[in-house]
């Protein structure tokens, strides 16, 4: 079973890649088997980039056993990117959006119905291993090299939420378009602290270590996933919803921190 992470840059490009992927190719977005009624098929999942890790492994480890050969692709990108792609005729078959926000976008664009509550998950303040700039809370992380997600990205989105909550105003050098990028700057060095979900500070391990910041799990987000509803296999998208959603879905989903908050 292969699995490749793909960024969609439009709906052209992504039936390209689609269509450059090979059972032989080590590289490959998919995972590969058949479903239970023995014909194969294709299911496109966007999802925000935090669920990186754990949808393969549910993909892997649930649906799989009753859609052994159905080929999954998976694009994992910032839910509003995500969302700006779908609009613009990028074709897949779920959306698992990391806020209620961008999937009340999809909603309002005709691109779902009937959109579920997935998981919840929300921020850590994370330093380089060893906390070289001596970050000790938010004040002093706000007067450092400091990284938060861009506004319009759920992640931002609940970092504007807890600053208000705080009573602070955030003065970042930089916003990205996904905790994941937060992540990486933080874990290269390149920040002294940034925001990202427990999620991905659970997945930084030993490179990044989590200061305690009183009331930051007060806030949050709710993840949110549908089906297309242009979806090409809209029976075999909600079987892959259903294995989310399933009991050994979500208690993957646990070990990865969403809904343990």
């Amino acid at each position: 079973m292969k699995i490749r992470t793909i960024a969609v840059v439009s709906a052209v490009a992504l039936a390209v890649s689609l269509g450059a992927c090979s059972d032989d190719d080590a590289a490959s977005d998919r995972t590969s088997g058949a479903d239970t009624s023995g014909a194969t098929s294709e299911l496109t999942v966007f999802a925000a980039a935090s669920l990186n890790t754990a949808f393969p492994e549910i993909a892997e480890e649930v649906f799989a056993k009753d859609y052994p050969n159905v080929e999954v692709t998976f694009a994992f990108e910032g839910s509003s990117s995500l969302v700006e792609k779908m609009r613009s005729g990028a074709a897949a078959d779920v959306f698992a959006s990391a806020n209620e926000a961008n999937m009340d976008k999809a909603v309002e664009s005709n691109l779902v119905t009937e959109p579920t509550e997935l998981t919840k998950n929300t921020l850590r303040l994370i330093v380089p291993a060893g906390n070289p700039a001596g970050v000790t809370d938010l004040e002093s992380a706000n007067q450092s090299n400091f990284v938060i997600c861009a506004p319009q990205v759920p992640c931002g989105a609940v970092s504007a939420d807890l600053a208000s909550a705080q009573g602070m105003e955030f003065t970042p050098v930089s916003e990205e378009q996904s905790a994941t990028d937060v992540r990486t700057k933080v874990e290269t060095g390149e920040a002294d602290a940034g925001l990202v979900y427990l999620t991905d500070a659970m997945l930084a391990a030993d490179a990044v270590d989590i200061v305690d910041v009183d009331g930051i799990t007060d806030v949050g987000t709710m993840y949110m996933i549908a089906t297309l509803n242009d979806a090409s296999h809209p029976d075999v998208a909600q079987a892959f919803i259903d294995a989310v959603m399933s009991d050994a879905g979500q208690d993957i989903m646990g070990t990865y921190g969403f809904g343990n908050n």
